[in-house]
């Protein structure tokens, strides 16, 4: 298999389907991060679709200072956060009613289990999704992407010490909303995120 170098050197002497393993390489990763920010599966299979058109026409670009995967969430990011920008924008002209989406990641064996998982990550989507866009990216990249704060602060073009700051914030508000929903009952793992 090739490296993530390789390929780009043969992508930019026109190999396109050095291109096309580049996305079979990162197309599910693109998709779950993408899917994290934005909450709707079909919107985020067509952000990664534009995502990657987009790193395609301008991967001259590339540095390969940084990995190329951190490249390639700086643009995900970028565009993802510019399309949340939009449809906020649209939502303050027209008010839509949309279902919401769950978010299943339940890998339990008892259908109990399964049942009780499905409703935490449920509600915990939930809050996430209420979450100001630069802490919903952090979140995102730290939990579901595990990356590093560096490679984070790389991506969203931020000090180290914003991205730590952004997540102890983002872990409050979270602990806050999720106290007030279960009034009395236990508090949801953040680090489970």
């Amino acid at each position: 298999m090739s490296s993530d170098q390789e390929l780009i050197e043969l992508v930019l002497q026109g190999n396109k389907q050095a291109y096309s393993q580049i996305v079979d390489r990162y197309k599910g990763k693109m998709y779950f991060f993408l899917y994290g920010m934005i909450g709707r599966p079909q919107d985020a299979q067509d952000l990664a679709q534009e995502v990657f058109i987009k790193a395609y026409f301008h991967i001259h670009s590339y540095k390969p200072d940084y990995s190329f995967s951190s490249w390639l969430y700086r643009i995900a990011t970028n565009h993802c956060l510019d399309e949340l920008r939009k449809q906020k924008r649209v939502q303050c002209i027209r008010q839509e009613n949309g279902s919401h989406e769950e978010n299943s990641f339940a890998h339990h064996r008892t259908p109990e289990s399964i049942y009780l998982e499905k409703e935490r990550n449920a509600v915990l989507h939930k809050y996430i999704m209420e979450l100001d866009e630069s802490y919903r990216a952090v979140l995102v990249l730290r939990y579901i992407e595990h990356l590093s704060y560096k490679e984070i602060s790389h991506i969203l073009d931020v000090p180290v010490t914003t991205v730590q700051m952004r997540l102890y914030r983002a872990h409050k508000k979270l602990r806050k909303l999720l106290k007030i929903t279960e009034k009395g009952g236990t508090d949801h793992e953040l680090c489970e995120i």
